[in-house]
């Protein structure tokens, strides 16, 4: 008998009518009957289903016409449909082999993501149900009913999908990237935290800074952000984050160095400098690769020779001092500078041979002679610098040169030194026949504590920035205290401080803060951010703003048209997941401890304070309607919570028990009754929470049901994001556009995807985008879909990208520059 009388009978146990027992009852009996002798007719595809709760048993179970004590029986009774205590090589096994079992099924060898060739049947893959393309060995059963799910695997772990009724075949789902394209629209944030010379001014006036791998240039008051925002440009060249900054004497070429990393495959990406033009944003020189160890500390261009020379130091053991020819990208010189750390280097505005780098206990003076030009001929010789009855201060953080030649250095002591320069002492046999040295000619104590940045203004002042004491002071002649102004403290100290048009300073700080002012008028911030990792991300329902949350403890509301920070507050604890109420009126708010707040956007007052276990929380959702509050936590539990209208109010409901490791996403139908929820061990499961949170067995029940969001990273509209070869981590977050023509995705890798909706096929493509310095841990799509909000791990970084092109604000731009990115193959790097 050929395949089609048991292809039809299989059909009519999943068609429509799943309870239709008289129907199901002829299909297993046509199947009894065709099985040859001495086949077992509890191992037909019913039983199979019924028994791992897939279709719910008939009024009247079907009879295959073998009593229990018959000799059909002797065999073992198969417990599954991959064979286990089961004979093979029968029509009727190779038959169940089609169907899915999440229970036995052997796993795959390897810790990979792989997609069975018979996926989907009746496409172009389309087989003859009878076949077994593993073999008689096959320990897979990667097999399915026709029509009927797909299976993909996550670290050997097998996760059904089952497909819409809508779908024939994949044939018929889009292909392709997706017509949509992102462009960065604004950077919130600056690194201030662990990094130094890394703020200065351009002729432009434009103020140039980096975050992540993305070097910033801002105009302040002006551009799309209007009142307290101006307008944005970004150099995103970068591979790796941005370390450290050096502006040309001409006030238009930029240095940016970078940090060494690493790819999607762990294979070292190696620290570089790029020089490029701040009008055009194209990069005209790419300097050092494959010079420099781990990152490039700290850069400088030459003064007195119009910018002719770079100097490098980088970050390995030996801090490598280099000095670079920009025009052609040559090394002319190389020397171990020190095992310390170095923090600044510069080279004298009035003698490109003179070069001075300060540190962790040191101050040291090089001449550099360049060797005619010719590339390896120039040599560096050091002359320490001594600090006779002065304490030797733990770091030198920074340095400035005067216009007479002399060196101010500020230091860990909150001292600023003088050091001027004198004649060598020829009795002292000086290293390399140094012709002049420098010595301490004055001292001024300046701050409490460290002092990490000083600047020399037009006029010839200084201003020096403290650490401890948050205070800029500017010095006359003499190192006379002239004005000072302090910092407020919930913007941290003073990190770097560069001079715009004017009397106006802008100031860096160490909580990420970009302040302008003056000393008379005080400071305001232009740019903020977060301090340390961010996880909690949601955008309001109505307008264009959002609010994230990490582990600074910070939550910050975040104005998307005006580019600034609406409001902040401490949550003493850390944030790692947020939602808005549909009203909008209130935030809900889940912490690392089980404890949850509900927050009024208006007051900021809490009106909820609750905890749910002792385990961290990793998701908070309300149901569309907003009668509902789904809780996921770290203790494999969704709580559910009765919510008032405002969303004030909240009382327990229920709970969702079953998932048997953390919960990671969930999302609501959206009739706001049913639950999809994704764990730790890669469980898709659905809740029926207008029932009283129950565990549906049936999934298959579920392929129909229209979800109100799509976050959840596993199921069959969105498994085609997943790359080839992952192992289950490599996607922290996902968000499908409230047009449902997009999905956004956050990976481990630094970078955000685009993909079309629904992405149902195996290694779908993707546009790209890079300019994350760390994992990318969560997106989000603003109410009307103009924009995509990104966070980034450790950068700290917030991301704001418009969405251009079909279904998006604004004209599509000209075609991005595409090229192989670190995910799959079939992706396009923008």
């Amino acid at each position: 008998m050929g395949p089609q009388p048991l292809r039809g009978a299989v059909k009519s146990l999943v068609g429509p009518s799943l309870k239709e027992g008289a129907a199901a009852a002829v299909a297993l009996a046509l199947l009894g009957a065709l099985a040859p002798q001495g086949s077992s007719g509890l191992c037909s595809p019913y039983s199979v289903l019924t028994r791992h709760g897939e279709i719910p048993p008939p009024p009247h179970p079907p009879q295959s016409g073998l009593g229990r004590n018959s000799p059909g029986r002797r065999l073992p009774r198969p417990t599954c449909c991959c064979g286990q205590g089961a004979q093979r090589g029968r029509k009727e096994q190779a038959l169940l082999g089609r169907l899915l079992c999440t229970r036995h099924c052997a796993k795959p060898s390897t810790s990979s993501i792989s997609f069975s060739p018979h996926d989907i049947l009746g496409g172009r893959w389309g087989k003859d149900p009878l076949s077994s393309p593993g073999g008689p060995g096959s320990r897979r059963s990667n097999y399915n009913l026709e029509g009927i799910s797909v299976k993909m695997f996550l670290r050997g772990r097998p996760i059904t999908m089952y497909i819409p009724s809508g779908i024939r075949s994949l044939e018929e789902l889009p292909s392709g990237p997706p017509p949509e394209t992102l462009s960065l629209d604004w950077v919130y944030g600056y690194r201030g935290r662990d990094s130094r010379s890394n703020l200065f001014v351009l002729r432009s006036g434009e103020v140039v800074y980096f975050i992540a791998c993305v070097v910033v240039l801002y105009r302040p008051g002006g551009g799309p952000g209007g009142p307290g925002g101006g307008g944005q440009r970004h150099y995103r060249g970068h591979t790796d984050c941005v370390r450290c900054l050096a502006v040309h004497p001409d006030g238009v070429r930029v240095a940016s160095g970078q940090t060494a990393g690493v790819d999607k495959d762990g294979k070292p990406l190696q620290p570089v400098v790029h020089v490029w033009d701040s009008e055009t944003l194209l990069k005209l020189q790419e300097i050092g690769l494959g010079a420099f160890e781990r990152g490039v500390g700290a850069l400088a261009f030459s003064v007195a020779d119009q910018g002719a020379f770079l100097c490098v130091v980088d970050d390995s053991n030996e801090h490598m001092l280099s000095v670079w020819d920009c025009n052609r990208g040559a090394k002319l010189a190389e020397i171990k500078s020190t095992n310390d750390s170095v923090l600044a280097v510069g080279f004298s505005p009035r003698d490109s041979s003179c070069i001075v780098t300060s540190g962790k206990s040191h101050v040291h003076f090089w001449n550099w002679s360049g060797g005619a030009g010719v590339p390896g001929n120039g040599t560096l010789t050091r002359k320490q610098g001594v600090f006779g009855k002065y304490k030797k201060p733990k770091f030198i953080p920074c340095f400035v040169f005067l216009p007479d030649g002399d060196i101010l250095t500020g230091d860990s002591e909150g001292n600023i030194l003088t050091w001027g320069r004198s004649l060598s002492d020829s009795k002292t046999p000086g290293r390399g026949g140094a012709k002049e040295t420098y010595g301490i000619v004055a001292q001024a104590h300046a701050h409490e504590g460290s002092i990490f940045a000083l600047c020399l203004r037009r006029d010839g002042t200084v201003l020096s920035g403290g650490g401890r004491d948050r205070r800029l002071v500017q010095w006359g002649p003499g190192l006379v205290a002239l004005q000072e102004a302090e910092i407020p403290e919930h913007f941290g100290a003073v990190r770097a401080i560069a001079e715009g048009p004017g009397s106006e300073l802008l100031v860096g700080t160490t909580k990420n803060a970009l302040l302008r002012g003056d000393l008379t008028q005080g400071f305001s911030p232009v740019i903020q951010g977060h301090t340390d990792e961010l996880w909690g991300l949601c955008t309001h329902p109505f307008q264009n703003r959002f609010l994230t949350c990490g582990h600074d403890r910070q939550l910050c509301l975040w104005d998307g048209e005006g580019h600034a920070l609406a409001w902040s507050i401490d949550l003493k604890e850390t944030g790692l997941c947020a939602d808005f109420h549909p009203s909008g009126a209130v935030v809900a708010v889940g912490l690392n401890t089980g404890r949850w707040l509900v927050l009024d956007t208006e007051t900021r007052e809490i009106v909820s304070d609750v905890t749910d276990g002792n385990e961290q929380l990793s998701v908070v959702r309300y149901s569309p309607d907003g009668l509902y509050l789904a809780i996921g936590s770290h203790d494999n539990m969704i709580y559910i919570y009765s919510v008032s209208s405002d969303g004030a109010k909240s009382s327990r409901f229920g709970r969702c028990v079953g998932h048997s490791s953390f919960i990671t996403h969930l999302d609501w139908s959206k009739d706001g009754n049913f639950i999809m929820s994704n764990s730790g061990d890669y469980e898709i499961l659905y809740w029926d929470v207008a029932g009283g949170c129950k565990l549906l067995r049936n999934r298959y029940e579920s392929r129909d049901r229209e979800w109100a969001t799509y976050t959840c990273v596993l199921g069959f509209h969105v498994y085609g994001v997943w790359p080839d070869g992952s192992d289950g981590t490599d996607i922290n977050s996902l968000c499908r556009s409230h047009n449902e023509r997009v999905v956004a995705v956050a990976d481990d890798f630094c970078k955000v995807h685009l993909f079309q909706y629904p992405c149902a096929r195996a290694k779908a493509p993707s546009l790209v985008y890079g300019g994350h310095g760390s994992h990318v841990t969560s997106v989000r799509f603003t109410h009307d879909d103009s924009h995509l909000i990104s966070l980034g791990g450790k950068d700290a970084s917030i991301f704001q990208w418009r969405v251009l092109g079909a279904g998006g604000a604004g004209p599509a731009p000209a075609t991005p520059s595409r090229t192989p990115s670190l995910s799959p193959a079939s992706s396009l790097d923008v």
